[in-house]
């Protein structure tokens, strides 16, 4: 069990390293004309988009197997 626990608080704290280190830095592909000053690696925009669908998608189901 603790080993369960150990792995999902590393990719928890893994997560939080990549966002605030993304959150701090400009990519190095970020150059040419469209380039913003501050231009993120990971596109969280579509990241919370995917995790409300998925939020959305489990609370569905599981209506839908709490009714059988």
């Amino acid at each position: 069990m603790r080993m369960f626990v150990g792995m999902i608080l590393g990719a928890l704290m893994l997560t939080a390293g990549v966002y605030v280190y993304d959150s701090m830095s400009t990519s190095t592909v970020a150059n040419g004309q469209v380039a913003q000053e501050r231009r993120t690696i990971v596109n969280w925009d579509v990241a919370a988009t995917d995790w409300q669908a998925l939020k959305t998608r489990t609370q569905q189901d599981w209506i839908k197997l709490s009714q059988k």
